[in-house]
């Protein structure tokens, strides 16, 4: 349980230090910067979208593995110790 907290502690005290992403592809980037020089915040709206679509499957795999190692931990809590 500890050992738990303690990686939870470090997973969460990572993700509050990380730096800005910029992810796109070449010819979003060039899109983007053609539209930011022109005034337009659209490059703003497209990083943030493509950094949304790439973290939303490592939220969901935390997700069911949570929820697994919670079921996991009451299987082996309530199994009758047999010796």
């Amino acid at each position: 349980m500890k050992k738990g907290i303690v990686f939870l502690f470090i997973i969460l005290l990572s993700f509050s230090f990380s730096p800005a992403v910029k992810a796109q592809c070449s010819m979003c980037t060039i899109n983007a910067e053609q539209s930011t020089k022109n005034g337009n915040t659209q490059g703003k709206g497209l990083n943030s979208g493509i950094i949304y679509l790439l973290v939303i499957p490592y939220i969901l795999m935390t997700g069911i593995g949570v929820l697994w190692y919670r079921n996991y931990r009451k299987k082996v809590a309530s199994a009758p110790i047999t010796n």
